[in-house]
């Protein structure tokens, strides 16, 4: 192995192409330092730069057969490792901004979520109001708010003047106004258009 340390780059690279595997330990041996300090300076992470030296030491050794270059050893190894702290930026940023997407799609999936909750729990508390308004109240109430009668319809289906409705409808309004709040009301208002 001591002999292999004499060759030179291109005497590495022919016997590689022979597939030597101590022309490739020997090339392994000579630049592994130097690629690792490359691409650290690069990506500022040890476990990132000896992926990406391992890859292009190991897609040497795949393409030795076939191995070919117009540069030397030491370019293309450097350019090569380049090339994949490029490719690993490129693909950080792209699954940054998958995360950031996805993110996005929880927030707002979230924040639509507990509006739904909320949502819910309102309609809840003003249904349980509603049922609590006296029977003939609300079922004058329902009939306007809900079944979207007009007064003079539901004064017609209960056999009852106008004016009663107006007034039951105006008392429902008030007592329920009191006992939601005025927040709570404005939503009812809302929801039973």
């Amino acid at each position: 192995m001591a002999a292999y340390g004499a060759y030179t780059d291109q005497e590495l690279v022919a016997l590689l192409r022979q597939g030597d595997r101590n022309a490739f330990t020997q090339i392994y041996d000579r630049y592994h330092s130097l690629l690792y300090i490359y691409a650290h300076k690069k990506l500022h992470s040890k476990e990132a730069s000896q992926d990406v030296i391992q890859d292009v030491l190991i897609a040497l050794w795949n393409k030795r057969f076939d191995f070919s270059f117009e540069v030397s050893l030491k370019s293309y190894l450097f350019t090569a490792v380049r090339n994949k702290a490029f490719d690993l930026f490129s693909h950080k940023k792209v699954e940054a901004k998958y995360i950031a997407s996805l993110q996005s799609f929880i927030d707002i999936a979230t924040e639509s979520t507990d509006f739904l909750v909320r949502e819910k729990d309102l309609s809840a508390l003003i249904e349980r109001e509603i049922q609590a308004l006296p029977p003939k109240m609300r079922e004058i109430f329902e009939l306007s708010r809900k079944d979207k009668l007009s007064h003079k319809e539901i004064a017609k289906a209960l056999n009852i003047s106008e004016h009663t409705v107006a007034t039951q409808m105006k008392r429902a309004l008030k007592v329920l106004r009191l006992r939601l709040g005025l927040v709570v009301w404005i939503a009812m208002l809302l929801f039973y258009k």
